[in-house]
């Protein structure tokens, strides 16, 4: 990849961080921690931007490459002992009080119970907006696959939330 052509790519990834940043926070649930996977994913593919085939999908390039980064510190957290968990409140101390926010609260208090594999692909799909194609590629799994699990994670959203399908 030529100098100019690699500076061009930068740009673009640059433009993508706060998609990044969204598909980091559905990973990790947590701002902290979304932001260290936003700051890896973008240092693996910074130094190995002569990888990146021009032509080809950047968005689902950094993607996968962020889910893989995750994935494997699950697999390293699995392996490591924790600590005592800081002593912090889990949530806010005074409640909202428009009926939308709670709702919203809601459902992405439903959308974090989800099975992570469901959570992952209702996330790139529904809320980041990639195509199934493009989130079948960045999970490593098939176009049915992805479906399958949209419409699952659906089902199993209305039926926590108490709606009924029509």
């Amino acid at each position: 990849m030529s100098a100019e052509s690699a500076g061009s790519v930068t740009t673009d990834v640059v433009a993508l961080i706060p998609a990044l940043r969204a598909f980091a926070w559905s990973l990790c649930r947590d701002s902290a921690e979304a932001d260290d996977l936003v700051q890896d994913t973008l240092l693996k593919a910074l130094s190995n931007i002569e990888k990146f085939e021009p032509g080809t999908q950047l968005r689902a390039w950094l993607f996968t490459i962020m889910r893989n980064t995750f994935y494997s510190r699950v697999k390293v957290r699995a392996r490591e002992k924790t600590g005592m968990a800081e002593c912090v409140a889990d949530g806010v101390s005074v409640a909202p009080t428009q009926e939308w926010s709670l709702r919203g609260g809601e459902l992405m208090d439903a959308v974090a119970r989800l099975p992570a594999h469901y959570r992952e692909t209702l996330i790139l799909v529904v809320m980041l907006g990639e195509s199934y194609e493009k989130a079948a590629e960045i999970c490593g799994c098939r176009i049915g696959t992805i479906k399958s699990r949209i419409n699952r994670a659906r089902s199993m959203l209305m039926a926590e939330l108490g709606e009924t399908v029509h």
